[in-house]
């Protein structure tokens, strides 16, 4: 039986899910597979009807915000504007769920998209046409730069540099970001916080969101270490909000990197025990960043390793049982509307 959906009017906007079609690349990655692959195995195609059936499941999803992951890329592009097609492709979901044929709720209201920023001065053409592809909706990019010198810890999707952040080549192309004014998500794994820290103390006037609380990593050279591990990672995590530009993503813990739990895929765990797992981690990050830095996020259907929609949102609401109402405005909406600049999500809620 499915979980009894807590605090059910409580408004969310989720700012970090995926849209995408992996069925023509899922049996082409090599076996056995690693744990990130079987994860993606069970949504291999998420799009609109998939995104609606969870967010409309139980909770009061009013909005969303989309984080590119490589899909729908322009076929015959120029290598650097192919991640224009994922932005074309997303707004057109956006205007789907903007026709008022499912209520209030806007799927997609905010986009953030890719482009290479090790284009340097290059990069500035890509976010053009970025923005102009997400009609008003485009707030940002991501590049990816989780990297670790275990190839079994990523496993075969990912193939970010060392050092990626530092590079003056990415950074060339960083600083056209703040100039236009969009958003910088970083993902990396936990043992690279300090790229995170140091590009955010190098443009402290640009808006960083970190994603995954950081990604503390338990899978791989890191199987079981997440005990030991824990006090670096919250010095870090600590560390970098010091840095006032820089906002923190509450989730991403049901991925398989992080083995939390590590009985994937679809865990089957309730969200009470998925919370007690996870609040060292949450209860860090909202300690140091405060709610008005801190934002829930559902990561789905990565973190479908671990929780259903239903029951993911449960927990986090159980992690955040002892805060004030406008505490949780904050972490469940306000401060993703802030980040994003989709505050008139809030109107009707």
């Amino acid at each position: 039986m499915p979980e009894a959906i807590l605090e059910p009017d409580l408004p969310i906007i989720d700012p970090h899910h995926h849209l995408w079609d992996l069925r023509p690349l899922i049996d082409s990655f090599p076996q056995p597979r690693h744990p990130f692959i079987e994860a993606l195995t069970l949504a291999p195609y998420y799009t609109f009807n998939e995104l609606l059936a969870d967010t409309q499941s139980g909770h009061n999803v009013i909005g969303t915000v989309f984080m590119e992951c490589g899909a729908f890329y322009r076929s015959g592009a120029d290598q650097a504007y192919k991640p224009v097609g994922e932005v074309e492709y997303v707004n057109g979901v956006a205007a789907q769920g903007a026709s008022g044929l499912y209520g209030n709720y806007r799927p997609c209201a905010g986009i953030i998209g890719h482009a290479d920023m090790t284009l340097g001065d290059g990069a500035k053409g890509v976010l053009e046409a970025l923005v102009a592809a997400g009609n008003g909706r485009f707030k940002g990019i991501r590049h990816q730069g989780a990297w670790d010198a275990d190839p079994d810890v990523l496993g075969p999707p990912f193939h970010a540099t060392e050092g990626l952040y530092h590079s003056d080549a990415f950074r060339a192309g960083f600083k056209h970001l703040g100039a236009m004014g969009l958003t910088f998500d970083a993902w990396v794994v936990e043992p690279q916080l300090d790229d995170v820290i140091d590009l955010a103390r190098a443009f402290p006037d640009q808006p960083i969101v970190l994603d995954h609380c950081g990604t503390p990593l338990g899978i791989g050279s890191y199987k079981g270490k997440l005990p030991e591990r824990f006090d670096t990672w919250r010095a870090k995590i600590r560390t970098l909000a010091e840095c006032q530009n820089v906002s923190v993503k509450l989730g991403g813990l049901a991925m398989a990197f992080c083995m939390m739990p590590d009985k994937g895929p679809a865990a089957g765990i309730g969200s009470e025990v998925l919370a007690g797992m996870w609040r060292p981690y949450i209860e860090t990050c909202i300690d140091a960043f405060g709610p008005s830095r801190a934002m829930f996020e559902s990561n789905f259907p990565v973190d479908r390793w671990g929780a259903d929609y239903r029951t993911l949102w449960n927990a986090f609401k159980r992690l955040a049982a002892g805060a004030s109402a406008g505490e949780k405005r904050a972490l469940f909406a306000g401060t993703a509307a802030r980040v994003y600049g989709v505050e008139h999500l809030l109107e009707t809620a």
